[in-house]
């Protein structure tokens, strides 16, 4: 995986506009750096049918710009922002990304999308003190930025890859906040050693049953050393960092997303660099992390049209009970592998994991192709009755071209822990892949996506490229849905049989790839 490559959005935890798109975009664009409140209003969900069926016809979800580009500097693309991150704590829904994308990795500065009022309006700002671009930063780039919320110090956490003058992953700087709005500039938690890193996430322990309530945990691969995975903990509200851990067994891999069990627990899938996931543990605060267990290999189509699409990269998420949701790409349902499915495994200890399962979005014969998942799941609920929202980008159809290729997002939800799900929904696109940026790796609107749901709605920032406007190559820009009801439906998963050994012509065959800039 590049440097400035999860999900969505998916990672991590993560309204509907009803003013027109024109006039929005207008007021973002004008507003981006200024602190913007924009307001969205919630649409509905469509009816859920018996079996799986194709994505639901026009009118479509409204969608409601929440955040613009405002930099101009000519080394890298404008206007274009991408790769979302969003955690929710109470109301509060923050949002980050990358905006101003260098074709050859990362990114202008981490731009932050904040709402305190569960999606309904929403403020936009840039993280200051990161890059020469804004605010008296020093580093040239940074890239891959994930959220977390820490409840025991009061603050809120945006990560981010910082990159220097040789495009090298020099480490991961943690940029606070007491209240999503108001940042400070940040500190160095991982390297800055001469060492290359890539694809970091951050999490908080927010159980105040945990022994370790109030650590917080960054999890990084190092490429220098073969994408070899670290742990980093604050016991401080991020103020300050540890010296970095290897897992038992020194595992390598990338895109690993750490959650917390309620009794303090912390469980990290990650990919194995494409070829499967893998999860490993630790039960002492981050003292000593468990060696990986198999949560199942990966089989996962190429996607068409030279897209970035994460490639296998988890989207991870966590119930009320402690029970982890691991979502990816994978094609294991279709004969051939034409196409990809979005795929989950579940556990409760984070060391046995249940039968992937298929996500019932279209008909296995339907040829759309489900990529980068985001899936979050409501932090109150949990088992029979828990509240699952998805949102995903996709191909209505799989075999088509980089000039045909029609790029969309949807969404669907479970309310009874994943049993069954409602009909899917076309919330924005299509979106022609040349009005998105463009990467030595291909287009790209992200490598992840994330969801976050709260009161029962689901919430998610993507990003959606339209015709260009203003002489600018680019608008690709946030959008959301709003709060997109987890309304639940009849349409049946299905479980694999017996795990699928993963495909080295597809994903595994390209990862590697990916991690040389």
């Amino acid at each position: 995986m590049p440097i400035g490559s999860r999900i969505r959005t998916p990672r991590r935890s993560r309204t509907s506009g009803s003013r027109r798109l024109t006039t929005l975009v207008t007021t973002a664009a004008t507003c981006a750096l200024t602190g913007i409140l924009i307001a969205a209003q919630p649409a509905a969900a469509g009816a859920a049918p018996s079996t799986p069926t194709s994505h639901m016809p026009s009118p479509r979800t409204a969608v409601t710009q929440v955040s613009s580009d405002p930099f101009t500097n000519t080394s890298s693309q404008h206007a274009t922002e991408l790769e979302p991150d969003t955690f929710a704590h109470g109301n509060t829904i923050v949002s980050s990304s990358q905006v101003g994308r260098f074709t050859d990795g990362g990114a202008s500065d981490i731009g932050w999308n904040t709402s305190t009022d569960g999606g309904a309006t929403w403020q936009h700002g840039m993280l200051p003190g990161i890059t020469t671009y804004e605010s008296g930063g020093s580093w040239a780039r940074v890239s891959d930025p994930s959220v977390a919320y820490d409840a025991k110090h009061g603050t809120w956490m945006v990560t981010g890859l910082v990159i220097d003058a040789n495009v090298n992953g020099a480490g991961v700087t943690v940029s606070r906040s007491p209240n999503g709005t108001s940042w400070q500039k940040p500190v160095m938690a991982v390297g800055n050693d001469g060492q290359g890193y890539d694809k970091e996430w951050i999490v908080c322990d927010n159980s105040t049953h945990s022994p370790h309530y109030g650590n917080c945990y960054i999890e990084v691969d190092v490429t220098s050393s073969g994408n070899k995975v670290i742990m980093s903990t604050s016991t401080d509200g991020g103020a300050t960092w540890t010296t970095p851990k290897s897992p038992s067994g020194v595992p390598s891999g990338l895109g690993g997303q750490p959650l917390v069990q309620p009794n303090g627990t912390v469980v990290v899938p990650y990919s194995t660099n494409g070829a499967s996931i893998r999860a490993f543990h630790s039960t002492d605060g981050g003292t000593s992390w468990s060696s990986a267990s198999l949560v199942a290999n990966v089989r996962s189509h190429a996607v068409a049209g030279n897209l970035r699409d994460g490639e296998g990269l988890p989207s991870a998420e966590i119930d009320a009970s402690g029970k982890i949701y691991v979502a990816w790409q994978d094609c294991r349902f279709h004969s051939g592998c034409p196409a990809n499915d979005i795929v989950y495994a579940t556990s409760a200890n984070g060391t046995s994991w249940s039968a992937v399962t298929r996500v019932p979005i279209d008909a296995t014969t339907s040829g759309a192709d489900h990529f980068i998942p985001g899936i979050g799941v409501d932090h109150a609920t949990s088992g029979s009755t828990g509240k699952i929202g998805l949102y995903y980008y996709f191909y209505p159809k799989a075999n088509c071209s980089a000039s045909t290729c029609q790029l969309e997002v949807g969404y669907l939800s479970s309310a009874n822990g994943g049993s069954t799900w409602s009909a899917p929904q076309t919330v924005a696109g299509p979106i022609s892949l040349n009005q998105i940026a463009g990467t030595t790796q291909g287009s790209m609107v992200g490598d992840y996506l994330s969801t976050s749901v709260i009161g029962g709605k689901a919430v998610s920032v993507f990003a959606v490229g339209k015709p260009p406007t203003g002489g600018q190559a680019f608008n690709e820009a946030l959008y959301t849905a709003g709060g997109l009801p987890v309304s639940g439906g009849s349409a049946k998963t299905q479980q694999a049989t017996r795990d699928s050994a993963p495909n080295p012509g597809t994903v595994a065959g390209r990862i590697p790839l990916r991690t040389a800039r």
